[in-house]
């Protein structure tokens, strides 16, 4: 465990002392306070990462010291030192919200253990609160069978494992962070996936986003508190839109990962983190340095495996698929039977250009299931216009033709009707020598299962 900061609170200086000794031991840094008065005055004036007290103090007792941290919304973990004779205490300064009671006498390997237990349960109890405002901002798994997709699951096998520092790219709505997200988890870092957004953030409050600041460092700096680069120590922090963060943060971002520590801002302490950074734009990187916007250096630093995410109009395969993924989740989401979607509504979405990708067909599947009353998505529930048809040239080249040429059944010439069909033939055929077996048909096919079982209900085979 890296050196914490604790706060030792005892009227007899001698056990301040022989605590004080014990816990330097173990690494720690440590101060002392006489009482529950002085102790309130110092935490006001730094942050500690624990807090070891007696109960029985003149002034302010330990009892008082832990309320006024509490109602001062301060949720440093408190360990209370009692006597044999008053368990009854501890028992209520556990209630008002202390970590642990050890009882006097005691030897100091039972305070060295609480010290570890109480720590290590601030840590986790962190990291499950990050956790938690992250767990809903996620995409889910991957979707997609697609060529683009496959080689793009192919890369990142390569590269997850690996210490090196990566740059994703690709339009808004492509799943840059869920990308990114996968690199952490087949990463193995037993750290957390931090990401944060430079676009989103305030020019002047980023450099306190990412390396945290020190109590007073500027107005309304009421506490410490701890950066995204800290918090991601050990995992990965993710960089979104990194060509917005302005350039004169960019060279301190690349000091912290060339030196490995930060400095909080208005501190003067070096803090050493262990990172692995991704970072992510929708711009052409290449383009961001030559216009000034991302600095050639940090672009080297960053760029040593470059991960581009494919466009949802170059894997239209896959459109069914993602719109079978949605419509289930916002069945749960609605409470109700996922609604089929017709033969129609999905040709639609399978010749869109989608400038939105991703993004915009899971919106535009939210918006069908929230109109849709039946079992049955039509084109009635997707967006006026959706499905109109391009302009076609009607001079020079190839587009130029002489329309008593056009055959007189207009679908004869219809690419969808004539893919369909075989698609449909392909699918039957591998089913029989399946002997039915649809997990056997979907290796034949060199598909999922889940995208066999879709194609099975929209061609209505058995």
């Amino acid at each position: 465990m890296t050196a914490k900061r604790i706060l030792v609170v005892d009227n007899e200086a001698k056990m301040r002392r022989i605590l004080e000794l014990s816990l330097k031991s173990m690494g720690h840094e440590v101060e002392q306070a006489g009482d529950g008065q002085e102790a309130l005055a110092i935490l006001e004036s730094g942050s500690f990462d624990l807090v070891l007290t007696d109960l029985r103090m003149p002034r302010l007792d330990g009892i008082g010291l832990l309320r006024a941290l509490r109602e001062a919304d301060n949720d440093i973990p408190v360990i209370v030192m009692t006597a044999y004779g008053t368990i009854e205490t501890a028992v209520a300064a556990m209630k008002v919200g202390a970590a642990d009671y050890v009882i006097r006498p005691f030897e100091m390997e039972t305070i060295e253990m609480a010290v570890t237990r109480a720590l290590t349960m601030q840590v986790v109890q962190r990291e499950n609160r990050f956790l938690k405002e992250e767990v809903s901002r996620g995409w889910g798994d991957f979707v997609g069978t697609s060529k683009p997709m496959q080689e793009l699951y192919d890369l990142l096998k390569q590269v997850a494992p690996t210490r090196s520092s990566i740059f994703i790219v690709g339009e808004t709505g492509t799943g840059k962070e869920l990308v990114a997200r996968a690199i952490h988890v087949a990463s193995g870092r037993s750290g957390l996936f931090v990401p944060i957004n430079c676009a989103a953030i305030p020019a002047e409050l980023l450099e306190s986003e990412l390396f945290g600041h020190v109590k007073g460092a500027f107005t309304g700096a009421l506490r410490d508190r701890i950066g995204k680069c800290e918090l991601a120590s050990g995992g990965t922090l993710f960089l979104d839109e990194i060509t917005e963060m302005p350039v004169g943060l960019q060279a301190k971002l690349l000091r912290v990962l060339q030196e490995g520590v930060i400095e909080k801002v208005g501190g003067n302490t070096a803090t050493p983190v262990d990172l692995r950074v991704v970072a992510a734009t929708n711009r052409d990187p290449q383009q961001s340095v030559d216009a000034g916007l991302l600095r050639r250096d940090l672009y080297f630093r960053l760029n040593v495996v470059r991960v581009d995410v494919p466009l949802l109009r170059d894997r239209h395969g896959d459109i069914p698929l993602l719109v079978d993924y949605f419509v289930h989740k916002y069945s749960i989401e609605l409470s109700r039977t996922p609604p089929h979607m017709s033969a129609d509504a999905l040709a639609i979405l399978e010749g869109y250009g989608w400038p939105g990708n991703v993004r915009e067909l899971e919106n535009l599947i939210e918006r069908a299931m929230v109109l849709c009353r039946g079992d049955l998505i039509t084109v009635a529930h997707l967006p006026a216009g959706l499905g109109k048809a391009p302009v076609v040239p009607t001079t020079g080249g190839t587009a130029d033709v002489d329309a008593k040429a056009m055959p007189h059944d207009p679908d004869s010439l219809s690419l969808r009707r004539h893919v369909d069909e075989l698609e449909r033939r392909l699918i039957d055929e591998a089913l029989k020598r399946a002997g039915g077996n649809k997990a056997a048909a979907a290796r034949l096919l060199k598909i999922s299962e889940r995208a066999l079982w879709y194609k099975i209900k929209r061609y209505g085979l058995t």
